[in-house]
């Protein structure tokens, strides 16, 4: 049996940019990105702290220490330049595998989206 389980999770970063003309997905900093072990074009869940919302969409990697978390397309309805969001992604494992996996958590300071734990 395989389930899906937290694989990564940036916990409580700001929102710099909301560009709703773009074509979808979330930019986020590529030393976040790292520090999460999240991918380009990974799937992930994005939890809006400010007004509950929730949804899914693909990462775009932004530069590299620039702090950028901007959410594209139209997702930019939901999440606000200012909002305090988590990005969440998931994977597929074994039952046994799930039971000793630890996940990649990252701590950036919401101020300036630098990772801090």
């Amino acid at each position: 049996m395989q389930i899906q389980v937290m694989k990564s999770k940036i916990h409580r970063v700001t929102v710099t940019q909301a560009d709703l003309n773009y074509i979808g997905s979330i930019t986020v900093d590529e030393a976040l990105l790292e520090a999460a072990n999240i991918l380009p074009n990974e799937k992930v869940a994005i939890v809006n702290n400010n007004n509950g919302a929730r949804l899914e969409t693909y990462v775009i990697k932004g530069e590299r220490n620039s702090g950028v978390v901007c959410l594209n397309g139209a997702a930019a309805r939901l999440v606000q330049p200012g909002d305090v969001i988590i990005i969440i992604s998931y994977a597929l494992m074994d039952f046994e595998e799930a039971k000793t996996f630890t996940p990649s958590v990252v701590f950036p300071d919401t101020l300036t989206n630098r990772i801090i734990k």
